[in-house]
């Protein structure tokens, strides 16, 4: 048996998230049914993390065992070959070792959560990013972004349904950084709560908007209340940029 690291890219608007669903296609059964059909083997793929319906990777990391032999590249040619037409790719395959787990072994889990500020409706990019129609105070969104940064209890600002057992966190990074009509928000932790990027973006859009002041986040999330959350974003705009693992 052969364990392989994957790094996986996909649209998330066809999908229900990453994790196998009875109630509509998903990541994970797209690159299962992949697997299956090379090399005959009922797999499980393990991810860094899992993503809500509407949420898209650049470079989700997986992993899965097989008992047949086969090589990496082979491997990823021909999963990238079976996985058509959904919108799945397979940008990299590597075999690790028995002890290493796409999720038990990351160190770090990178987001961004991409904004376009327009009036027009979005085309091409509909799906890939959250339109506000006004601009935002981007320095404002900056100054309340300082709040959620360290290790705080996150309640306020994780969903009713997240089953982890502590709503503490240690936020490494809550990034607002603006070209022109489009702003991103990068987010960095060791793990995250379900909902938590959307759950922030949210409350830095209603601060962008003036609807909040900055301390309003503040008080937010001293409130550890779910109540006390001002906005969730959409899914449409976020996307799992990376995982880090030791060396």
């Amino acid at each position: 048996m052969t364990r392989f690291a994957l790094t996986v890219e996909f649209d998330g608007r066809p999908f229900m998230g990453w994790q196998r669903q009875d109630h509509g296609p998903s990541v994970q059964q797209a690159i299962e049914d992949a697997a299956y059909a090379v090399t005959g083997e009922d797999v499980v793929v393990h991810a860094a993390g899992r993503t809500d319906a509407g949420v898209h990777g650049l470079g989700m990391r997986a992993h899965l065992d097989i008992a047949k032999p086969i090589a990496p590249f082979r491997l990823m040619e021909a999963l990238n070959a079976r996985i058509r037409p959904n919108p799945v790719a397979i940008l990299a395959c590597e075999e690790v070792s028995e002890d290493w787990h796409a999720r038990f072994s990351c160190l770090s889990r990178h987001y961004e959560y991409r904004i376009v500020t327009r009036r027009a409706p979005l085309t091409w990019e509909k799906g890939l990013a959250w339109r506000l129609s006004g601009p935002l105070d981007v320095p404002a969104m900056q100054a309340a972004s300082a709040h959620l940064v360290g290790r705080h209890d996150f309640t306020t600002f994780r969903s009713a349904h997240c089953q982890a057992e502590s709503p503490v966190r240690t936020l490494d990074l809550l990034e607002v950084v603006q070209h022109r009509e489009r702003i991103s928000v990068f987010a960095s932790a060791r793990s995250f709560l379900h909902h938590q990027v959307r759950s922030m973006v949210g409350c830095l859009s209603l601060v962008g908007q003036g609807k909040w002041a900055p301390e309003d986040v503040r008080d937010a999330l001293a409130a550890r209340d779910r109540a006390a959350l001002g906005l969730n974003a959409p899914p449409d705009g976020l996307f799992f940029l990376r995982a880090d693992y030791p060396q």
